[in-house]
């Protein structure tokens, strides 16, 4: 996306409340480009400006000089954005293109024109019920093609519209709000509202479409307000509108609109991630699908296999057990869907290249039959029926959804005949993969939302001319999607969600976004439920929220507020335990265990704090008694091993080592301790043996096991009768066995 840096600059200066400076630079950038339209004003403003500062300087006392002073920067904002606009189309023959073909397409837009056309093709539509069946076609055709060239029009003509002003605005709120206008034409208008304000901050587009948001009746039309109103939402320019805060600030009142940007979030997350569930589904469901189905893709299309009589025969049972591992994959795929997960991206975006798609109005047009587009092949191509019942019961997004029309044309002739027959005759009933939708459950604010969001992320990820746009899905940095650390927000009822979403993040290991959206909550929303996920967050990663805070901190103020609560002590027991406060760890696990004896975690934890008090005979009484309980729990044994080895008794010690190095993947640490535990007993070729095989399994290098032999344990190398010359000689063989290698 083109950016000049002097209007950067003047916007900087702009929102530092500095116009003298802002007026310079736009000065001299006038100045250089002789001959814009926009000197005029640019004079008038600097004139006003002038004036302003000549009444200050003489001692005027002047009441309404604050209004003034941000009438001019409001004047000025808006100026300096529209010289800005002309220079990116200037530097992109996309953007001229686009915006001198609308404005050539017709020479009038007023608005009381639009809102005609916008009803009168409503009431068209309603009069074709009324037209003699042989004509009733052809004049459907004709109006509903006039009509998308129509549309195709006006959304090109917002989205590369100036800013607008408060009557425009008002205007196409009515407009939006009509039920008069059809709810395809007002969905497919917000989308441009949504791209315009988002390429460049506008105040009374983000106004309008809270507005629609907030008061619309159609739910189709409200989520995408939703969803544009949040992307178009920009915390820094607060400072030149103040009045955004009361705008976002309305909306947060409602607790229904709070669960829906908290969903949104979520949403907005599974888009990102469209990407990662596409590898997935190619590497681990198709495999199975395709193994498991009775037809095979080759250069000709997709060809029915023949029966194998042999296989039949010595494997009576495997068309059950393909049948049965078929249906797995499918319900993998379905339980992704259901999670919100985009299962059809990876398949859909390679039919993106259609010339249906060169409209950039397609990408965001809602799915209806009579689209010009695809009308010929809906109502004419062979199995029709079959079209029409996949598109209606799955999860596709309108953009897929023409896709899929669009290809269906394309391979019904390569079908099998079988397959082929039962379709034209409608017997074969079509079952989407990922499973049906139920037509209720899409008419649901969220189903719908994240329709739309799947729709907006095939634009910004496919469509060829998208570096023009400001994309919404970047995960540069985390704030370019974690929209829930906007400031704007955190001064709402929202952050009475903010911990919902930690955790959601937290679940799917984004912990640095968890810490992002915590970290801008304010004091008075911090709860348990907060305390308790900073503690967690910290305790995990001590560096992600810049906090010099410990976990044990935060789960201490969970624990005053609830001092029964099980979950806050053991996590401040074991945060204590981390940050080597091993007698309070021990007296909380004391605790815990006196009040949960059959809990073999606190025992565990209780027995290692012992250890690390260095009352090994206590845990190695504690840890005798757990593992003779409970044998298969390797978790015990290795602690136990460790005990021993500390205990100086390397045999018993050695026994156990053998059984956790026995199993399938033995951890590396366990290596490493039966090295030690070697070493120790003086058995040095074995301990070789062992650490090498740490060397060679791990990515470890032998600078690291150095620094553990000279400093991490080097006390309990030298309590265990090792001098300095001994590590040396075992870090000399591991240089030269490591080499060898």
């Amino acid at each position: 996306m083109w950016k000049n840096d002097i209007f950067n600059k003047i916007t900087e200066q702009l929102l530092a409340r500095r116009l003298g400076e802002a007026i310079a630079l736009l000065e001299n950038y006038l100045l250089s480009h002789p001959g814009l339209h926009e000197m005029e004003k640019f004079r008038t403003l600097a004139a006003d400006y002038k004036l302003l500062v000549d009444y200050w300087c003489n001692g005027y006392e002047d009441p309404m000089r604050e209004k003034v002073y941000n009438e001019l920067l409001h004047r000025m904002y808006v100026l300096s954005i529209k010289i800005a606009i002309r220079d990116r189309r200037v530097h992109s023959s996309f953007l001229t293109g686009v915006y001198g073909r609308a404005r050539k397409s017709r020479n009038d837009w007023h608005i009381s024109l639009i809102n005609s056309e916008l009803e009168d093709y409503v009431s068209n539509v309603a009069m074709l019920s009324l037209e003699p069946e042989h004509l009733r076609k052809q004049k459907a055709d004709e109006l509903y093609h006039s009509h998308q060239q129509m549309m195709h029009d006006l959304f090109d003509y917002i989205w590369t519209s100036h800013l607008w002003s408060d009557s425009l605005a008002d205007a196409f709120t009515q407009i939006l709000l009509s039920p008069t206008i059809d709810s395809n034409d007002q969905q497919l208008i917000v989308s441009a509202i949504m791209l315009s304000a988002m390429n460049a901050f506008d105040i009374n587009k983000f106004q309008l479409l809270a507005n629609v948001y907030m008061q619309s009746t159609d739910n189709q039309v409200r989520q995408r307000a939703l969803v544009g109103w949040v992307f178009s939402m920009d915390a820094d320019m607060e400072k030149l509108y103040p009045e955004m805060a009361s705008i976002v600030g309305t909306i947060c009142k409602n607790e229904e609109f709070l669960r829906e940007i908290t969903e949104l979030q979520m949403q907005l997350v599974y888009c990102i991630d469209a990407e990662n569930d596409t590898r997935r589904i190619h590497d681990e469901i198709m495999p199975d699908l395709l193994n498991n189905s009775n037809f095979k893709i080759t250069r000709q299309g997709i060809v029915e296999a023949e029966e194998d009589m042999l296989e039949d025969i010595l494997h009576p049972d495997a068309d059950e057990r393909r049948l049965e591992q078929l249906e797995n994959s499918m319900q993998k795929m379905a339980e992704m869907q259901q999670q919100g997960s985009d299962i059809y991206f990876g398949g859909f975006s390679q039919m993106k290249r259609f010339p249906f798609f060169d409209d950039i109005s397609n990408w965001f047009a809602p799915f209806y039959s009579q689209h010009p587009g695809i009308s010929h092949i809906w109502n004419h191509v062979k199995g029709r029926r079959f079209l029409h019942s996949i598109t209606r019961i799955g999860a596709f997004c309108d953009s897929d959804k023409y896709s899929f029309v669009l290809a269906f044309e394309k391979v019904l002739d390569r079908m099998p005949q079988s397959i082929l027959s039962l379709i034209e005759q409608g017997e074969a009933v079509p079952m989407p993969v990922g499973g049906q939708v139920d037509e209720n459950q899409q008419q649901q604010p969220a189903f719908i939302r994240r329709i739309y969001l799947q729709n907006l992320y095939r634009f910004f990820r496919l469509f060829p001319m998208r570096s023009e746009f400001r994309n919404p899905f970047i995960t540069d940095t985390i704030s370019d999607y974690v929209f829930f650390s906007n400031p704007l927000l955190s001064k709402t009822p929202l952050q009475g969600h903010f911990v919902q979403i930690a955790a959601f993040f937290r679940k799917r290991h984004m912990n640095e976004a968890a810490a992002m959206v915590l970290m801008a909550c304010d004091k008075k929303w911090h709860d348990y439920q907060y305390y308790m996920m900073m503690g967690t967050l910290l305790q995990h990663d001590t560096l992600i929220c810049n906090d010099v805070r410990f976990a044990s901190e935060y789960y201490s103020k969970a624990l005053q507020l609830r001092p029964d609560s099980e979950q806050a002590m053991a996590g401040l027991a074991r945060a204590l335990f981390n940050e080597q406060n091993y007698q309070r760890s021990f007296d909380i696990f004391s605790q815990l265990v006196s009040m949960h004896h059959e809990n073999i975690g606190y025992e565990l934890g209780l027995s290692i704090c012992q250890i690390n008090l260095k009352d090994y005979d206590a845990a190695m009484q504690r840890l005798f008694k757990l593992n003779y309980n409970h044998p298969e729990n390797n978790q015990i044994k290795r602690s136990l091993a460790w005990t021993l080895t500390l205990c100086r008794k390397y045999e018993q010690a050695a026994k156990l080592y053998n059984q956790l190095l026995a199993i399938e993947q033995p951890l590396q640490s366990d290596i490493l301790n039966y090295g030690y535990c070697l070493w120790f007993q003086r058995d040095i070729t074995s301990a070789i043996c062992m650490f090498r095989q740490f060397l060679d399994n791990q990515d470890a290098t032998l600078s690291d096991l150095q620094h553990d032999f000279c400093e991490t344990e080097a006390q309990l190398i030298s309590d265990h009768g090792i001098n300095q010359t001994e590590v040396q000689l075992m870090l000399d063989q591991l240089t030269t066995g490591f080499h060898s290698n």
